[in-house]
């Protein structure tokens, strides 16, 4: 059977050796990163003090941060909070400080700065619970790859699992090692984005696996290689539209969302980037490499089964 017209007809697979070394580029790139430099870890996972302050009008970030650097918060980070009247304020653990006593050490330590100033929010975290927080969030991450691996293999085959795994854990790692790169800060909303990804990326590549299943039953005497080229091609006017839409929305929770959820959408935007990347040029070649074949979606025929079922 003649493999059928596709509304693109593009050599997906035939890039797929460029694409691993690219692939393979970025990898080495994000491990080394995290290796040397690791992760700028939030207030979440390191625990400390986080504070939002108000000013009445712009406020000069080098009078804070030396108002600070000249008492006993040396190691504080000080930034803006999405406009120059709002600043945002990191502390780490203090000793010998309470809760209570760094409140009101913050306050009058801004208050000294000359300028009217409204505390709008102080969280504190302690140094337990966010060791806590980090080792069930690699935890649940860890979890979720082995039952998506399990799902798929059931669904599928295994080594259709093991592809879909492969492009999962290279988003994780392309999408941390750019935020280690970059010394963005990884808190809890950036954890649940990179889940978020996980669940994205793994939808696409089950709509591109059940055409690929369907095209293995469809046309026989057909190289896999063509098999899964031919399937891509038909589902990537699906991809495309899908991740557009999304980006869409990423765009406009990144420049309207705030500074509160800004890391969360830009975690998101690079996963969902690479995600439709991975999907395309990640999971489909280590399948192929895996040794895939018609075969081995077809189901066993038992011995004698067309003999129970003649009349």
């Amino acid at each position: 059977m003649e493999m059928q017209e596709t509304r693109f007809n593009l050599d997906i697979m035939g890039k797929r050796k460029m694409a691993a070394m690219l692939s393979g580029l970025m990898l080495i790139l994000s491990i080394a990163s995290l290796a040397f430099q690791g992760l700028s870890l939030g207030i979440d996972f390191t625990g400390g003090t986080l504070v939002e302050a108000g000013y009445s009008e712009a406020v000069d970030l080098g009078k804070v941060r030396d108002a600070l650097v000249n008492s006993e918060f040396k190691n504080a980070v000080v930034q803006y909070f999405g406009s120059a009247n709002d600043v945002l304020i990191r502390i780490p653990p203090s000793e010998g400080l309470n809760n209570a006593d760094i409140s009101s050490r913050i306050i009058d330590l801004l208050a000294g700065t000359g300028q009217n100033v409204e505390m709008r929010r102080i969280e504190f975290v302690g140094p337990q619970v966010g060791a806590e927080l980090k080792n069930d969030g690699g935890l649940a991450m860890i979890a979720a790859l082995a039952m998506i691996m399990l799902y798929v293999a059931m669904r599928f085959q295994m080594r259709f699992s093991v592809g879909a795994i492969a492009a999962l854990v290279h988003d994780v790692l392309i999408t941390l090692g750019i935020f280690s790169v970059t010394h963005f800060d990884f808190d809890l909303t950036v954890l649940a984005a990179l889940l978020a990804v996980i669940g994205y990326s793994l939808n696409d590549t089950i709509v591109v696996f059940d055409r690929v299943r369907e095209n293995f039953h469809k046309f026989r005497d057909v190289p896999p290689v063509d098999v899964f080229n031919v399937s891509l091609n038909q589902t990537l006017s699906r991809t495309i539209m899908t991740s557009l839409t999304t980006l869409l929305v990423l765009a406009a929770l990144f420049v309207f969302g705030g500074e509160i959820i800004h890391s969360f959408a830009t975690a998101l935007i690079i996963g969902v980037l690479v995600g439709t990347y991975s999907s395309l040029f990640v999971a489909s070649p280590v399948t192929i490499a895996l040794g895939i074949s018609r075969e081995d979606l077809m189901p066993v025929q038992k011995e004698g089964a067309e003999i129970d079922n003649m009349p």
